[in-house]
């Protein structure tokens, strides 16, 4: 068993991540495949899977060996090859399948890997079933395996992604984007086909950058977390806007005609303010998290709209929409959800909502964009050899409520440590850009000190 199951929980934040074939090795995700094809089949002697992939070098590798996982219980694979995370919910959803399995690590640097898991409903499984599969990861050996016909059997079908394609159409109702000039950044990862796909067939004119996988160059320098490109490229084609996904397309950031960046809560905010004046948005509210920044609170205020804040984490915006019936939630970093239109985070979507809204109000998005203005924020991630030790260190408690004292009220504080990689995240963020700084890499500094990597 690998150290990541020796290690503790199984599943964090956003499925079961490490390094390919070291953490996350064939072994972990074959038992993996049977653990799930176990449970899932506990109604069904041959449970149906949907399962699809980034464009990691990994990635065939670890599907080969979740498939072979999911065969050996008598399970169903249905592997349309790469696609996007949310292309997987979506057909998952579409088809009656039992569950869908994404293999990616999103916004992580290629060597790093995941597998995540969506329930029939398109939704990401809830904390107790993924404990009881991660229990069933370790009783994988003793699992009885049928023979003879019993054997599952894998489905190859690339053109199940027409159905996300089709979904993704009709959630614009007829749009048709005629002489509009847009750059997309595929990340070199799960959007880049489909991405320019959809947007040329709805008639924008489409200019591809990084769009170009070769196993080993997704997210790098490009896409959602890098956007430098995209912007230049913008301003160089004299493109009415851009698009970048992040390496499974689950999210989004902009870049208007003047090539600043858009992020996902300037997307909240512009599209939140269009659909409350539609009548389109319940109780008024958006859901963000933690780190949407103070100034999408003030914004949506100013205008009667309330921000409600989660964990970090699409699934817990996603929870907090669907037990309270709200249909617009996300964060910065770009996952936004439209709980009338999907059930994740979903960069293509989101980006087509926010051309519609570009075309429906024949404002350029830079306009659309500033009803935001952003207050200073730093964010700081800091390599560390223990990720939780912070949390009743009452030293640093002690400096953080400092912190917060010397921002008055007109700003605010928080460090979380990352559910995906071994980092501290130090966020601090109000009105006053040198004060901020400081306060930041204060905190920062004492992270390094206390529980840095030497």
């Amino acid at each position: 068993m690998t150290n990541l199951v020796k290690g503790g929980r199984l599943f964090g934040t956003d499925g079961v991540r490490g390094v390919a074939n070291a953490e996350l090795s064939p072994y972990l995700a074959m038992r993996l495949g049977l653990a799930a094809s176990h449970y899932f089949g506990s109604g069904s002697p041959s449970p149906t899977f949907v399962v699809g992939r980034d464009s990691r070098i990994s990635s065939p590798m670890l599907e080969a060996a979740l498939v072979a996982g999911i065969c050996s219980m008598g399970g169903v694979a249905l592997t349309p090859g790469l696609m996007p995370t949310p292309a997987v919910a979506c057909i998952t959803r579409e088809l009656g399948a039992d569950a869908g399995i994404v293999i990616s690590a999103s916004h992580n640097p290629f060597p790093d890997n995941g597998i995540k898991f969506f329930g029939r409903d398109g939704y990401k499984l809830d904390d107790a079933v993924e404990a009881r599969i991660a229990e069933l990861v370790y009783q994988a050996d003793d699992l009885v395996r049928p023979t003879g016909a019993g054997i599952g059997r894998i489905k190859v079908d690339a053109k199940l992604i027409d159905l996300y394609v089709r979904h993704l159409e009709e959630t614009v109702d007829g749009l048709s984007l005629e002489g509009m000039k847009i750059v997309v950044d595929g990340a070199n990862g799960a959007a880049s086909a489909i991405g320019p796909r959809v947007f040329r067939e709805l008639g924008a004119t489409v200019i591809e950058i990084n769009c170009a996988p070769d196993g080993i160059n997704i997210n790098a320098e490009c896409g959602a977390l890098h956007t430098a490109a995209l912007q230049r490229k913008v301003l160089e084609e004299s493109a009415d806007l851009g698009i970048a996904f992040d390496g499974d397309a689950d999210r989004v950031i902009l870049s208007d005609e003047l090539g600043h960046k858009v992020d996902g809560d300037h997307l909240m905010a512009l599209i939140g303010i269009k659909l409350n004046e539609m009548g389109q948005l319940p109780g008024r509210t958006v859901v963000g998290t933690v780190m949407s920044n103070m100034g999408l609170e003030a914004c949506l205020r100013d205008r009667g709209i309330t921000l409600l804040r989660t964990d970090v984490g699409d699934r817990y915006v996603s929870e907090r929409m669907r037990r309270d019936g709200y249909t617009l939630g996300g964060e910065k970093s770009g996952h936004v959800i439209f709980g009338r239109l999907t059930t994740t985070g979903d960069g293509i979507l989101t980006a087509l909502q926010a051309v519609k809204v570009v075309k429906e109000t024949q404002k350029p998005l830079s306009e659309l964009a500033s009803v935001m203005v952003e207050y200073p924020q730093v964010l700081i991630n800091i390599k560390v050899k223990d990720r939780d030790s912070w949390r009743n260190d009452q030293p640093f408690q002690t400096a953080i409520s400092a912190a917060e004292l010397t921002l008055a009220g007109l700003g605010r504080v928080n460090v979380r440590a990352s559910g995906t990689e071994k980092l501290i995240r130090v966020m601090v963020e109000g009105k006053e850009g040198t004060q901020v700084s400081a306060i930041g890499q204060d905190l920062a500094k004492l992270v390094e000190q206390k529980w840095g990597l030497k």
